[in-house]
């Protein structure tokens, strides 16, 4: 059987963004019914691990961007969010350069076990110069942060995982570490599971080298096939196995035209000072590469007003639409999508009832044509 033939086999995770900043997932004028308050959260929370959702990813931000006020810290409502839930698990973002991995570890660790288990990491190398040098602290080129970001990923799994640590890199040291009680005790987990995401080069080599996940920016087929190609070979070269997380912004309606002219309307409506803000700020981080290929690099105005480029992966139409080009991006490699959406709490909600079912009948029939005929059919577009 080939490798695309094996992907089919685990059942798509579902995650979603949580709103813990203010403004929703879009940086546009339209009416938003997300709020980023702990309560409304929870109650998503709730809702999301109700209908089938695995996984919620808690944004970081220190300064506000992208036309958000307000936002809480992201290891914080994590952890509140486990703490209301029963098996939601919960990704925290993170900034090395501002968290000491060690201090981080204890935390996630804590988390964990008050979870029992389904604590998690996003490591984000950061884009965002002013976060740093108005606090002081060093801001280092594109690809040294990549170089950090690969320490600190590899300090975080030795604490998790061996006791009298030792560890001596360019950025960090650790001197015979222990840290006790160790992660809660799960079936096939070593450890809280770590995800890394970014477009670069740098970013493709450490999801490859040292994540347990990769995530990418909302791409098309192509887009994420490339992604998904390149780091799959730096996985191999390092005799390891990485998890890839798609980025997508889900806009299902009763019809496909209901959706289309969703999008359109907020397109129509972007705050277009914030967009343009945000644009100047992160393509910084493509030009500031060799090749160019950093995040956000070929964003058009469009794809910022979603401002991880959610609108790119076209899950945009009526239930059945939006179920069969996930099973599209499945046959690629996709083992979980982190999804976004307008109105948060009724469209996780619905999703979940109406695409969900979907998806899982489709995965049924494609599992059972592969088991036919050995292979994978990809439609085009």
């Amino acid at each position: 059987m080939s490798d695309s033939a094996r992907l089919v086999r685990e059942p798509l995770k579902f995650a979603y963004w949580v709103p813990n900043v203010s403004g929703g997932l879009v940086v546009s004028t339209i009416e938003q019914r997300t709020d980023w308050s702990l309560d409304y959260n929870v109650r998503l929370a709730q809702t999301a691990e109700r209908v089938g959702f695995e996984y919620a990813l808690s944004q970081v931000r220190y300064l506000s961007s992208y036309g958000a006020a307000q936002q809480h810290e992201s290891t914080s409502i994590s952890l509140a969010l486990l703490l209301a839930t029963e098996k939601l698990k919960v990704i925290a973002a993170v900034h090395p350069g501002l968290w000491e991995p060690a201090v981080l570890a204890k935390y996630i660790l804590t988390a964990d076990q008050f979870s029992k288990g389904r604590a998690a990491v996003n490591v984000v190398s950061g884009w965002f110069k002013d976060e740093y040098t108005r606090l002081g602290l060093p801001w280092l080129d594109h690809d040294e942060r990549y170089r950090r970001s690969a320490e600190f990923i590899e300090v975080l799994r030795a604490l998790w995982t061996q006791e009298n640590v030792q560890f001596h890199g360019d950025f960090y040291r650790v001197n015979d570490f222990t840290l006790r009680p160790g992660p809660y005790p799960v079936e096939g987990r070593p450890h809280p599971e770590i995800f890394q995401g970014g477009n670069s080069t740098a970013a493709r080599f450490n999801g490859g080298a040292h994540a347990d996940w990769y995530f990418s920016n909302g791409k098309d087929f192509d887009g994420f096939t490339e992604q998904y190609d390149d780091v799959t070979r730096v996985a191999i070269e390092h005799g390891r196995t990485v998890r890839f997380g798609l980025n997508g912004f889900a806009i299902v309606r009763d019809t496909e035209a209901e959706a289309r002219e969703q999008l359109r309307e907020i397109i129509a409506k972007a705050d277009v000072d914030s967009v343009k803000a945000f644009g100047r700020s992160v393509q910084q981080a493509g030009a500031a590469t060799s090749d160019k290929k950093g995040m956000w690099a070929d964003s058009s105005f469009e794809d910022l007003v979603q401002y991880n480029d959610g609108f790119r992966t076209r899950l945009i139409g009526d239930p059945e639409q939006v179920a069969r080009r996930i099973i599209e991006y499945k046959k690629r490699g996709v083992n979980l999508l982190l999804l976004g959406f307008l109105h948060f709490i009724e469209e996780v909600e619905a999703f979940g009832t109406r695409v969900l079912p979907i998806v899982r009948e489709l995965e049924a029939d494609l599992e059972a044509e592969v088991e036919r005929t050995g292979t994978v059919v990809l439609a085009e577009s």
